[in-house]
């Protein structure tokens, strides 16, 4: 171990670690395998109208009323800001020190920016600012990250749950997997909170890392409330998606949406920019509407990640000075 690795050990900072090749390489071909299949099926659906793809594509965002859209859009985004800095403010609340929910704004905010490549860059950025800014080990505030992103894995499979129990039969056949899913994640997580609360497999050092030590403090009810607090967001873009599809010309129930979107939302968070594997995802469910749901997928997920980035420009001078200032950090009362 060398010098500087001890320093940053000491610090609970995570030491870097450069990655593989292919690791690096790996979100750039999975987006070109996207967008080389959507463009197959855009390609073949614009000869079947006799259409240039330009052409075929141009008609399809010529005929959606964007003040319309925008108008749901945007608070929508502000919504989910809101719920989201929540839900990251309860994990740090619960496993770190006591921050208030004002304090967790600008450093939600800001890694949206980074988030423009990948969620979970985002929540590392969040690790070192708390690092940083609260002398929070890192280690342990990417506990609470890894946490809040285990959580986020049963949050999307209970809504997918629940979608298909009450649309099951309008969702393709291989929405029926499902609830065998839901019945193996409910006891792997018995398992796995067994685990970490020492209440199997006694003795060993993994469940004493650092980075599992929200996972050893966690109480099986603290990751429903991370659920509970979250799902707001969940109605809320059944609500959004459902009416902005219908802007597109595409009608749909909203219970057909719960089935759909908890799954492209998983899609979202496959390493790639441009959320290519839920854009890829949205023309996928709905076959002979290639060129309405690319636009939908499209303009839906990168307006979406564009616009949180923006929120974050805007508390972006405040986490530059909080990072590289030298300010003191109150205690929450």
């Amino acid at each position: 171990m060398t010098e500087s690795t001890e320093v940053q050990d000491e610090a609970g900072t995570p030491p870097r670690k450069n990655l593989p090749l292919w690791q690096k390489l790996l979100p750039w071909l999975i987006t070109a395998a996207c967008f080389a299949f959507l463009y197959t099926r855009l390609d073949a659906a614009a000869g079947r109208e006799g259409q240039s793809l330009a052409q075929y594509l141009g008609g399809v965002f010529g005929k959606v009323s964007w003040p319309s859209w925008l108008a749901l859009m945007i608070p929508y985004s502000l919504f989910f800001f809101l719920v989201d800095s929540a839900v990251v403010w309860r994990a740090i609340n619960w496993f770190n020190t006591k921050v208030r929910y004002r304090d967790i704004l600008p450093i939600r905010g800001s890694s949206y920016i980074l988030s423009i490549l990948n969620e979970q860059v985002g929540k590392g950025a969040m690790a070192v600012y708390l690092n940083r800014r609260d002398g929070v080990p890192g280690w342990e505030v990417g506990s609470s990250m890894l946490f809040i992103m285990f959580c986020e894995f049963y949050y999307l499979l209970a809504w997918a749950t629940l979608g298909y129990f009450l649309r099951g039969s309008s969702l393709p056949d291989e929405f029926s997997v499902i609830p065998y899913v839901a019945v193996a994640a409910m006891l792997l997580f018995v398992l796995f909170h067994a685990f970490f609360s020492g209440r199997i497999i006694k003795g060993g050092t993994l469940r004493q890392r650092p980075i599992f030590r929200a996972f050893r403090e966690a109480r099986a009810w603290q990751y429903g409330a991370l659920i509970l607090i979250r799902s707001p967001a969940m109605i809320g873009a059944v609500l959004v998606y459902t009416l902005a599809l219908r802007l597109f010309g595409i009608e749909i129930e909203f219970g057909t949406m719960l089935g759909y979107l908890p799954l492209i939302f998983f899609g979202a968070a496959t390493p790639g920019p441009m959320r290519s594997v839920a854009i890829t995802l949205w023309v996928v469910l709905f076959p002979g509407n290639e060129g309405e749901m690319t636009a939908f997928g499209f303009v839906q997920h990168n307006f979406f990640i564009f616009f949180n980035a923006a929120i974050g420009l805007l508390f972006l001078r405040r986490a530059n000075r909080e990072l590289f200032g030298t300010r003191t950090p109150e205690p929450a009362p």
